[in-house]
């Protein structure tokens, strides 16, 4: 699977870490938990990740609330590419790359819990739920974020979020895991751009 394109990091430099590897584990750890309360007893829950990061979040997630209710709440798992429905598609994607979506289930009988490692402008997650409209219509859609960075450009808010942080225009937040980048550790990086 190719990940997502990335915009270069020629003039970005790290001015912190948001959160290590066991600070990831704990925020996701929470979110599963918080997912768990939420829907125990229920059926038909999916966990859907926006490729590529978001697909790597909702995998884990996945395990998580099977260890915490394991006889009670089943989960589906599925993946959803955004690529040609983000409204800049031919202008910030220089080569854009197209990865699958996976909806290996009836989503008409599903609630879905979109997953994504950052909310920013929300314009991801506008898109996300474009996609999956054309797959049927969800029960219901929730959203799972590891980092909300705040700067909303459309009325979404996620229900489920591991870290909130503030920050400038100026700034980005990359999120690194072990499933994108093998050999590497889990990181969360506030980066800033420079002149």
């Amino acid at each position: 699977m190719a990940p997502r394109s990335q915009p270069p990091d020629d003039h970005l430099v790290t001015r912190r870490e948001l959160l290590d590897s066991a600070g990831i584990a704990r925020a996701l750890r929470r979110i599963a938990s918080e997912i768990v309360e939420k829907n125990a007893g229920q059926t038909g829950l999916a966990l859907v990740g926006i490729r590529t990061g978001g697909y790597f979040l909702a995998e884990r997630l996945a395990r998580l609330v099977t260890e915490v209710e394991p006889e009670r709440l089943a989960v589906a798992l599925g993946a959803v590419d955004i690529t040609l429905y983000r409204d800049d598609v031919f202008q910030g994607l220089p080569r854009p790359e197209i990865g699958p979506t996976e909806i290996p289930f009836d989503i008409g009988r599903h609630k879905v819990v979109l997953v994504d490692d950052v909310l920013y402008t929300g314009r991801t997650v506008r898109a996300a739920l474009d996609a999956l409209m054309d797959y049927g219509r969800p029960r219901a859609v929730e959203l799972a974020v590891l980092v909300d960075r705040g700067h909303r450009e459309l009325p979404i808010q996620a229900d489920y979020v591991g870290l909130k942080v503030t920050t400038a225009r100026t700034e980005s937040v990359r999120v690194l895991l072990a499933e994108d980048a093998p050999g590497t550790e889990d990181r969360v990086l506030l980066r800033e751009k420079t002149p």
